[in-house]
C-alpha cells in the first residue's frame, strides 16, 4: 500500500534522496563513513513523504519542498541517534547502532552534525515561517526527551502525562512535515491549519502503534529487542492501562524493582499480551486516524487526499 503512495510522489521522492546522498558525501573520511553508515538505510521515508504530499495540494512544482522533506528525515535521524545514545541501545533496524560501533562520543557529535544539517536545508527555503516552525519542534522534541527521562521508572505516571510526552516527541515532527509542506506551498491558514492538525492526529497513531509494536512484535520484525521501553524505564501507553485497571498485579512493579529480570519482563509481557488493553490501544490510535483524515475533504481535490488517508491506514496496520 505504501509503494502506491510514494507513486504518486512521483519524481520528488527520489531527490529527496539525492539530498540525502549528498549529505552523506564529505571529504571528511570519517565523518562520511559515520553518515553513510547512519543515513545508508533504506527507509519508508514516511515523514519527507509527507511534507510532499501535504504542499502538492497546492502546487505540482515548487523546489523549496525538497529541501525541506530531507530536513525534515535528517531532523528525525538525529533524534533516533541520540534517543540509542540515551537508551543505551546497541541494535536498530536490525544492525548495530553508531553508539555500538564508534561509541556514544562520536554518535552525539554525528546526531549533532545531522541537526546541524536538518537546520541548514530547512534555512534554504527562506521561508521565516518554516524555520522558526523547525526551531519550536526541536525544542518540543527535547522537552519530550527530558520528560521521558526524568519520568523513568515512575510509576504514578498518567495516561495524559504519556499523551503529552508524545506529542512533543514523536507528533510535533509529523506537523513539522505537513504544516512546512502546507506552508511552503502558500496555503490558506484554514487549510494549513488542517494539515497541521493531520501530522499531528497521525503522529500521535503512529507511536500509540509503535509503543504497542514494543510488546507484540519479534525481535526480527523491531529490528531491536522487545520490550525496550519497559528495560528503560518508559511507561507506554498498554503498561499504563494495565496499572490503571490491575493495581493489585504487580509485575511491572516488580520489574522495574528489580531492573534487569528478564524472567520477570518476560511475565509482563505475558501479561500485557493477553489483555485487553492491546484492543483498546489500538481502538485510540484508530480514533486518532479518523480525526487526522476527517477534514481533509475540505482541501483542494488532489490526489494527495487519497495518499494521505492511506498512510493513515497503514499507520494503523503496519507491523513494524
Amino acid at each position: 500500500m505504501f509503494n502506491k503512495v510514494i507513486d504518486l510522489i512521483g519524481g520528488d521522492l527520489p531527490k529527496v534522496e539525492n539530498s540525502l546522498k549528498s549529505v552523506r558525501e564529505m571529504p571528511d573520511g570519517h565523518t562520511s563513513e559515520l553518515l553513510g553508515y547512519s543515513l545508508g538505510i533504506d527507509g519508508k521515508r514516511i515523514r519527507p513523504a509527507l511534507t510532499l504530499l501535504s504542499g502538492k495540494f497546492f502546487t505540482n512544482d515548487l523546489p523549496d519542498l525538497i529541501p525541506m522533506a530531507a530536513s525534515v528525515e535528517l531532523l528525525h535521524n538525529a533524534t533516533l541517534i541520540h534517543d540509542d545514545v540515551i537508551d543505551k541501545s546497541t541494535v536498530r533496524h536490525g544492525r548495530p547502532t553508531v553508539n555500538d560501533i564508534w561509541g556514544e562520543n562520536k554518535a552525539i557529535i554525528l546526531g549533532d552534525y545531522l541537526f546541524a544539517k536538518a537546520a541548514e536545508l530547512c534555512a534554504s527555503t527562506g521561508n521565516i515561517r518554516a524555520i522558526q516552525l523547525f526551531s519550536h519542534t526541536l525544542a518540543m522534541m527535547s522537552i519530550g526527551e527530558m520528560n521521558q527521562a526524568f519520568d523513568a521508572f515512575n510509576l504514578k505516571q498518567t495516561r495524559e502525562q504519556y499523551l503529552d510526552r508524545i506529542c512533543k516527541k514523536t507528533a510535533s515532527l509529523f506537523i513539522l512535515a505537513t504544516e512546512s509542506g502546507a506552508i511552503l506551498s502558500k496555503a490558506p491558514e484554514q487549510s494549513i491549519k488542517i494539515l497541521r492538525e493531520y501530522g499531528y492526529n497521525l503522529g500521535m497513531a503512529f507511536q500509540i502503534v509503535d509503543d504497542l509494536l514494543d510488546f507484540l512484535s519479534t525481535e526480527d520484525e523491531l529490528g531491536k529487542p522487545v520490550g525496550s521501553d519497559l528495560a528503560q524505564g518508559t511507561l507506554t501507553l498498554p503498561a499504563i492501562l494495565i496499572l490503571e485497571r490491575q493495581s493489585e498485579d504487580g509485575s511491572i512493579r516488580n520489574y522495574f524493582e528489580n531492573r534487569g529480570d528478564l524472567d520477570m519482563k518476560r511475565r509482563v509481557l505475558e501479561s500485557i499480551r493477553g489483555s485487553s488493553v492491546i484492543q483498546e490501544c489500538y481502538d485510540v490510535a484508530a480514533g486518532y486516524c479518523v480525526n487526522a483524515c476527517q477534514k481533509l475533504c475540505l482541501l483542494p481535490d488532489s490526489l494527495s487526499y487519497q495518499a494521505l488517508t492511506d498512510i493513515a491506514d497503514f499507520i494503523v496496520k503496519r507491523n513494524n
